[in-house]
């Protein structure tokens, strides 16, 4: 019995030993650097709830979330019941204790910004310590009910819609577990900065008991080693590496804002949509290995006071709670450090307001409750850049990723002996590029003789060398893709012919139909180059018939709504900028458009909202109004308005279109709460609603460079350019050609189609076939102040001065001015121009005048005073501002003064119109040589006239005199 007693004891003083955790005989360090807000509570223990968090508060789980969450998962804001797990204490650290290593735990106050301590145990101060998310141990779970409502982009980019990735594409640390077990990553800490005058850091990790890891053994292992692949299933352990690691990967750093990502305006939540999320894609090719996210906030009055919190979710795992309590500021600076596991290639970050079912029923009051997560908001990421091999199959990766949501930049190379020919090639490449880069943007930059440092492509002839780089013999066109010798992980793509039209073949291949071979080299056969017609542009409208409004969707897109809080439909549309309609004569745009027939919704108050290019049209009724109507629905009958038809004026119609329809639905005073969140409710717009531009015409007033840059017009009337010349001079600089390029990027973005029969002259020809191509053409010139020669030809028969370094505006002769006189052209700037010209030394901008090789058509030029002012054209055209004030024929813009533009030449007709309406149009325009035509014709009339009445006169009162002069 005794020996029985003694194995009990020590089986269970075992136990008892067994079941301490390591290091609770001993008070551990707890690092608490990230300071809380002024008005933050205590610190609270690990496994309670948040003081900014309710206890009931289930995680939202976004729109179309595929990342399974284990059902055993606990939500980050609920409380943890970890046995285990001891509250977390500020105390004072003993000598001989080890430190606890949290993870994640620390962030760094901005410069300026005061901790607030709190007093703990013992007379030390620790800095306070808010935790608002669960550590890297804890599971969590995304509650299934109430899925945000993710807002459409203005700029309606095909990368944000309000859908999350596949389940494959998603992979959190709950998937990437090697174990299978659910772990979530930790936390991480913001910081607050900027409009905030305090350190209001709103999250910090807490650290975990010691003896508990910190991490997922799957996610330690992707922290330190070769990251995966995004859309990987798991992550798998990098094996030991050779010192080469360069020809592997290579480390990269980028910056994605809430304006790229599609939501230029950022993302409001108010009323009763309190809960949206965008989207964002990633390169596939690139691993990202650390995640910051910068989040700037706008909370109104009435929300910071009730002292609520914001929720934080990425590709549906809780990134943790930001409290939305009043500051010295409405606007807040947040620093989040976001685990890189939970980074793939498409993405999606929602937010919620926690006490969203709350505020919904304070319909009175909602839209008082409002925050704004603003556009400058954005996500930094540094990561490391995959070598995706040689293979043709990946064009246009690596030089070009669809997924990208930032602008893109790919280095252009030539020989030292460039040519004409090899730039025409590249102009036809870069267009295409541009088409496929879309709303992003695309630059390029230029080098001659040497290598790209990443990604380029190069264009050249068989046996040109480019740094060490010499183009292999070919007696055709040909394509190859090469590892770039300063870089193996970075490609060069070879463009290479033995003439202009060797070269145009091998570039057109890369703009045909994607490659279907794995090999690294092609030889490109011979293809025929079709001719396109005026106006044929796909990005354009058609304006031989109405066109459905469903034929301007993207795959994406549908004209259907959910619910009651959704964004508006747009519909995006491109139309010629020469469109020309008479005085009178409107735009039809029939819409068929259905309403919910739910009974709690406030039918005279729920309108159909419509919108073209900002600009409000017409509220929609849902009912149709009017006296019998409404006695006619009082009796029961169907008196529902589904069809209307708008007249636009023309001048509403721009070169880019978005009509936007909005389906404002009011529900009854008395309506419940219950069915304000009713998704099930569809609104919608039929496919057979239309709009018709079958009855304009093209012709405009030119030269006008509002249709430059808004469409590259008149070049783009022929979307291939082939009735265009691009001029450099004899000796054209990097910057010069980089600027060519650009330009051709952005015709190709304005019509969807690659210019494949653009020609390049470098210098004006003196005769030959280039001549006569000259004279058939429109010409597009790019140039800088030095070249004197060059632009003195340009320029000679033209309104504008070159015969210094500087340029400057003749004086008119007193027959042009007599000229515009009569024509009614009284509005010419010459001298306000010239003086501007002369006062300025570093500008850039535009010209544009009659060509004088050939009367119908135009020149534009693109000129700066230098390289680096040539440059800044990429940026300026990036400016909506600076795209709006570009008009006239001359456009000057400065680093002081912004974008001023100028007339200093005459006008003049170009389109189609037939010969009587361009009589009663030249009457309409001129009225000064109206007015004079019809005084002088009065004139002649009334003279003849006096001189008949005179004669009669005299014969009525002399017969005699009559006869007699008769019989002789």
């Amino acid at each position: 019995m005794k020996i029985l007693t003694q194995t009990l004891l020590a089986s269970l003083l075992t136990a008892a030993l067994w079941l301490t955790p390591a290091g609770a005989e001993t008070p551990a360090v707890v690092d608490n650097s990230s300071s809380a807000p002024l008005n933050s509570p205590a610190p609270t223990p690990y496994g309670a709830v948040s003081a900014m968090q309710p206890a009931d508060a289930a995680a939202s789980a976004p729109v179309n979330s595929s990342a399974p969450t284990p059902p055993d998962a606990v939500s980050a804001s609920q409380p943890a019941n970890a046995a285990g797990s001891a509250p977390v204490t500020n105390q004072a650290p003993v000598s001989d204790a080890a430190p606890a290593a949290p993870m994640n735990n620390s962030a760094t106050p901005t410069a300026g910004s005061a901790q607030v301590t709190a007093p703990v145990s013992g007379g030390e101060s620790a800095t306070q310590s808010v935790p608002s998310a669960a550590p890297a141990t804890q599971a969590t779970e995304s509650a299934s009910a109430s899925a945000p409502q993710s807002a459409a982009p203005d700029a309606t980019p095909a990368a944000t819609t309000p859908s999350y990735a596949p389940a494959g594409d998603t992979t959190s640390a709950s998937q990437a577990s090697a174990t299978g077990e659910a772990s979530a990553p930790a936390a991480a800490p913001v910081t607050s900065t900027g409009a905030v005058t305090q350190d209001s850091s709103a999250l910090s990790a807490v650290p975990l008991p010691q003896g508990l890891s910190n991490a997922d053994p799957a996610l330690e292992a992707a922290a330190s080693a070769l990251p995966y692949a995004p859309g990987q299933a798991t992550m798998p352990v990098a094996e030991p590496q050779l010192p080469i690691t360069a020809a592997i990967n290579q480390p990269i750093s980028s910056t994605i804002s809430v304006a790229q990502m599609g939501q230029s305006r950022g993302i409001t939540l108010t009323g009763g949509q309190l809960q949206s999320g965008i989207t964002f894609t990633l390169p596939s090719d690139e691993v990202i290995t650390n995640a910051r996210l910068n989040l700037t906030l706008r909370v109104s009055a009435a929300l910071a006071a009730r002292n609520t919190s914001l929720q934080l979710m990425l590709n549906g795992q809780p990134l943790g709670t930001l409290p939305l309590g009043a500051t010295d500021s409405d606007v807040s600076d947040y620093e989040l450090d976001v685990p890189a596991a939970m980074v793939v290639s498409s993405n999606n970050l929602s937010f919620k307001i926690n006490d969203a079912d709350k505020l919904l029923c304070e319909k009175e009051s909602a839209q008082q409750y409002q925050v704004t997560i603003l556009p400058k908001t954005s996500l930094h990421l540094e990561g490391q850049q995959l070598n995706i091999g040689t293979s043709l199959r990946n064009f246009p990766r690596p030089f070009l990723d669809p997924q990208r949501m930032t602008a893109s930049t790919i280095t252009m190379g030539f020989a030292s002996n460039l040519s004409p020919d090899a730039v025409s090639a590249a102009a036809l490449v870069a267009s295409w590029l541009g088409i496929q880069s879309d709303y992003r943007g695309i630059r390029f930059p230029v080098v001659r003789g040497e290598l790209p440092e990443n990604n380029g492509i190069l264009f050249g002839h068989p046996g040109d060398r480019i740094g060490t780089l010499t183009f292999p013999a070919s007696n055709g066109p040909m394509l190859q893709v090469v590892d770039n010798p300063n870089n193996p992980v970075y490609k060069l793509l070879l463009v290479s012919g033995n003439n202009e039209e060797q070269l145009r073949q091998a570039a057109n291949r890369l703009t045909t139909q994607p490659f279907a071979t794995d090999e690294s080299q092609l030889q490109v056969p011979v293809q025929t180059i079709g001719n396109r017609k005026p106006y044929d542009a796909p990005r354009w409208i058609n304006t031989d018939r109405p066109v459905r409004l469903s034929e301007l969707l993207r795959k994406d897109q549908s004209l259907t709504s959910s619910g009651i809080w959704h964004d508006a439909l747009r519909v995006n549309f491109r139309a010629a900028p020469d469109l020309f309609l008479w005085d009178g004569k409107t735009v039809p745009v029939n819409l068929h458009y259905r309403f919910p027939s739910e009974s709690w919704i406030d039918e005279d108050n729920s309108f159909l909202n419509v919108m073209l290019n900002g600009t409000f049209l017409r509220n929609l009724t849902v009912n149709k109004v009017g006296l019998l109507e409404n006695v006619w629905h009082r009796l029961g009958g169907d008196a529902r308005q589904e069809q209307y038809q708008l007249n636009l004026e023309p001048y509403l119609i721009y070169g880019d279109n978005q009509l936007a329809l909005y389906f404002n639905i009011k529900p009854r005073a008395d309506a419940p709460c219950g069915v304000l969140l009713n998704n099930n409710i569809k609104s919608r717009i039929e496919e057979d609603s239309w709009i018709d531009l079958s009855h304009t015409r093209h012709f405009s007033m030119l030269p006008n460079l509002s249709y430059f840059v808004g469409a590259s017009f008149p070049f783009s009337r022929l979307a291939d350019f082939g009735q265009t010349t691009l001029l450099l001079p004899e000796t054209p600089s990097n910057a010069e050609l980089s600027t060519l390029l650009d330009l051709a990027a952005r015709a190709g973005n304005a019509t969807g189609v690659a210019l494949t029969q653009n020609q390049v002259l470098f210098g004006l020809p003196n005769g030959g076939t280039n001549m006569a191509r000259l004279q058939q053409s429109d010409l597009l010139a790019v140039s800088t102040t030095g070249n004197s020669a060059f632009n003195q030809a340009m320029l000679a028969a033209s309104p504008y001065d070159a015969t210094s370094s500087t340029f400057g505006v003749k004086e008119p002769d007193t027959l042009e001015k007599l000229r515009g006189w009569l024509t009614g052209d009284w509005s010419l700037q010459q001298l306000d121009a010239d003086r501007y010209f002369s006062s300025n030394e570093a500008w850039r901008g535009f010209l544009s005048y009659r060509s004088p090789w050939n009367r119908d058509r135009l020149v534009v030029m693109t000129v700066a005073t230098s390289d680096d002012q040539l440059l800044r054209l990429h940026n300026d055209l990036s400016s909506a501002q600076i795209n709006a004030g570009i008009r006239g024929d001359t456009a000057i813009i400065t680093d002081e003064n912004g974008i001023r533009s100028f007339r200093v030449g005459a006008q003049f007709p170009s389109g189609e119109m037939p010969w009587y309406m361009m009589v009663v149009w030249y009457a309409n325009q001129h009225s000064v040589l109206l007015a004079l035509a019809a005084m002088l014709l009065s004139a002649l009339v009334g003279s003849a006239a006096w001189v008949m009445l005179k004669r009669h006169a005299w014969r009525r009162l002399n017969p005699k005199q009559d006869r007699d002069s008769g019989r002789k």
